[in-house]
């Protein structure tokens, strides 16, 4: 079993920057595919960015292509999501997700975190 918490998000200004975190517990997570949605009041939950276990592929949803940047350190078992430039229709709960499979199908990440509520002002 793997078990995720997110942390990092908060309210902030239009066109300022979060780093959201998301800590790993329960096993290793080097070999597994990582991803952040996120989901605001009303709205569908949104794949926004994702990174492979090993070779560290990422893939991002267009929106947030040149903002957002995911990263992760395997010796720590940290996934991190680097918000920058950030808009009020970023805001939402952004949750960490794992996956053994393939880190661009969302419908394969079956652990999750509890969710950090990022919060942008205009």
């Amino acid at each position: 079993q793997v078990q995720l918490v997110e942390s990092g998000g908060g309210l902030v200004q239009a066109g300022g920057s979060l780093r959201l975190s998301c800590a790993a517990s329960g096993r290793s997570i080097s070999s597994y595919a990582m991803g952040w949605f996120r989901q605001a009041p009303g709205k569908e939950r949104e794949f926004v960015a994702a990174i492979s276990g090993s070779a560290g592929y990422t893939y991002y949803v267009d929106s947030v292509k040149d903002r957002f940047a995911i990263s992760r350190d395997n010796a720590k078992n940290t996934v991190y999501l680097q918000m920058n430039s950030l808009k009020p229709e970023d805001t939402a709960v952004y949750y960490c997700a794992a996956q053994r499979g393939y880190y661009n199908v969302p419908d394969g990440y079956n652990y999750w975190g509890q969710g950090t509520q990022v919060t942008v002002s205009s």
